[in-house]
């Protein structure tokens, strides 16, 4: 190399560990995995389970809910969806959404996106007929699917950011929203007071039946110091229900 190039190489090369030095440091990808045995009536009824990333200022999460126990000699009923998006300012903003659920009676899948924040649903299959309380997806600007609110409200926070959820809800036919307020520090637990609140889109009946849904959620250190969700405890239309991680 001519004698002349070095001092150039050497400006150049001291520029580029400048400017690697000032750029921040990449974060780590944030997994969470969690797997919860649904009790009813005292009796095993279920299991909900889910596993997530975040990565980028991007999340990924599956979630699959599936009948066992007592309840599997009754009714076979299961629900396996996908979603993905982006996380902003703290916020999930979903951008695809894709679930196959099974209630015993009925087979169905679907999928949303979400072009500019608003749901669209793409397919629902097999195709049903509308209703007349269905809400229109394009009134659902800002909303989340029923998964992302599910991981939002179970996934493990740092100390001091329990109890800060509020998620308004989309599943391609209802609305309705999801909030956790109210922390109660006890010891080295936290406890939520939270509510699923039916807004639109369901029959008459069902809004006559009941609109609020009142539920409980606790939290407790997990070995890497942050928060960890260990129980949910929901008043049903069939009585007590209870998440409890395993």
């Amino acid at each position: 190399m001519p004698d002349a190039l070095l001092p150039l190489c050497r400006l150049t090369a001291g520029l580029a560990l400048t400017l690697a030095l000032a750029l921040p440091l990449q974060a780590e990808p944030i997994r969470q995995e969690a797997r919860f045995d649904l009790v009813m009536l005292g009796l095993t009824a279920g299991s909900l389970q889910f596993s997530g990333i975040e990565d980028g200022g991007r999340y990924s999460v599956r979630g699959v809910l599936s009948s066992g126990g007592i309840l599997a000699f009754l009714r076979k009923v299961s629900y396996d969806a996908r979603a993905n998006g982006r996380v902003v300012e703290g916020a999930y903003r979903p951008a695809r959404y894709a679930e196959r659920a099974d209630t015993g009676k009925r087979v169905s899948e679907a999928v949303m996106e979400y072009p500019r924040g608003v749901p669209k649903v793409v397919s629902y299959n097999p195709p049903r007929e509308p209703q007349k309380n269905d809400v229109d997806p394009a009134t659902m600007a800002g909303t989340v699917d029923p998964l992302t609110a599910l991981y939002a409200t179970l996934r493990d926070v740092d100390p001091g950011q329990e109890c800060q959820v509020t998620v308004p809800m989309f599943d391609g036919r209802r609305s309705s929203r999801l909030s956790i307020t109210a922390p109660v520090v006890a010891g080295d637990e936290v406890t939520c007071q939270g509510e699923y609140r039916r807004i639109a889109g369901f029959s008459d009946k069902d809004m006559a039946e009941k609109t609020v849904f009142p539920f409980t959620l606790v939290y407790e250190p997990a070995a890497d110091g942050r928060m960890r969700v260990m129980l949910v405890e929901m008043e049903t239309l069939y009585g007590t229900a209870r998440l409890v991680r395993r």
